[in-house]
């Protein structure tokens, strides 16, 4: 991996792209390339995810030397952060956020709460936005992360023909 993240890294900033997660996995006796990248400006279209196929096809061969299939996807939004540099690829967006222990005087039904991240401070804690208020969750606090982005549906007219 030491030699295939740089390349990925490389070619998805080329694109505007972030890697948010690179694996080489073997399942079922095959070999799975699987790269989640984010697209800072806009979803993740099927577009961004052949640039990166189409560009890394010929260096991937070069550095992985037995047959593997190559995955390009969005991470999507059930998909938990396990990276804490997702706290910062991701500022600005609304999460849910599970926690291990209720935070004193904070009203929330259960140990999950729904925010907008706002900051991260290196492996310690994250502050969001949450009520109108803005409150600091130590990480060892966290259970796990996800984003909570909305996805809008463009409705599509119908085309009536006479």
């Amino acid at each position: 991996m030491k030699t295939i993240t740089p390349v990925v890294e490389n070619t998805a900033m080329r694109y505007g792209l972030i890697p948010i997660e690179i694996t080489l996995e073997k399942e079922n006796n095959k070999w799975f390339l699987r790269i989640f990248i984010f697209n800072p400006k806009q979803s993740v279209s099927h577009k961004d995810c052949e640039n990166i196929s189409r560009s890394l096809g010929d260096m991937l061969d070069e550095l992985i030397p037995f047959k593997y299939y190559l995955e390009v996807s969005s991470p999507g939004l059930d998909r938990k952060f396990k990276d804490n540099r997702e706290y910062i690829i991701f500022k600005g967006h609304d999460v849910i956020i599970k926690l291990k222990n209720k935070i004193e005087g904070l009203e929330i039904e259960g140990k999950t709460l729904s925010a907008k991240l706002i900051d991260y401070s290196e492996n310690s804690n994250i502050k969001v936005l949450f009520d109108e208020k803005e409150i600091i969750i130590p990480l060892e606090n966290i259970h796990s992360t996800r984003l909570n982005d909305k996805i809008e549906i463009n409705k599509i007219k119908e085309n009536k023909y006479d």
